[in-house]
């Protein structure tokens, strides 16, 4: 998570909202990303899923089986369909999201039993820092 941390402090240099990834496959990132919506221009440049296309890209495939996520802001309901799709093992996340949560707080997207695949979910991992990177963003947004 410490890792998506940095990646998150990445994002937050360049004006966007700090969330970082990585995907982890036998103990080797092989993935990662963090948010570039502004810099694209486009609303699906989620640090997400900009992490499983790289990870995709560095196995040269469409599945991740035996991979996991960290992610530091839980992921909304585009990104949690993503997770699923890839066919992930775990995702590992920080701040729980009241507004867009879509892997336990608003909907439990990764782990429901009605879609073909579910993916071994925990949130709340260093969730003290992770929201901390996000409240120093809006803040600083806010210009306070």
């Amino acid at each position: 998570m410490r890792k998506a941390l940095q990646l998150a402090e990445e994002a937050f240099g360049e004006n966007e909202v700090p969330v970082g990834a990585i995907v982890v496959r036998d103990g080797e990132v092989i993935g990662r990303g963090r948010n570039r919506t502004v810099a694209a221009g486009e609303p699906t440049q989620h640090a997400e899923i900009i992490a499983i296309r790289d990870a995709c890209r560095h196995l040269a495939r469409e599945r991740l089986d035996g991979s996991t996520l960290y992610v530091t802001l839980e992921p909304c309901p585009m990104c949690a369909g993503a997770i699923v799709l890839a066919r992930l093992a775990g995702l590992f996340f920080g701040a729980y999201d009241e507004k867009a949560g879509a892997a336990e707080t608003l909907y439990a997207i990764t782990t429901d039993r009605r879609l073909n695949h579910q993916v071994e979910t925990h949130g709340g991992v260093l969730d003290h820092e992770c929201a901390a990177v996000l409240s120093r963003f809006f803040a600083a947004k806010r210009g306070r």
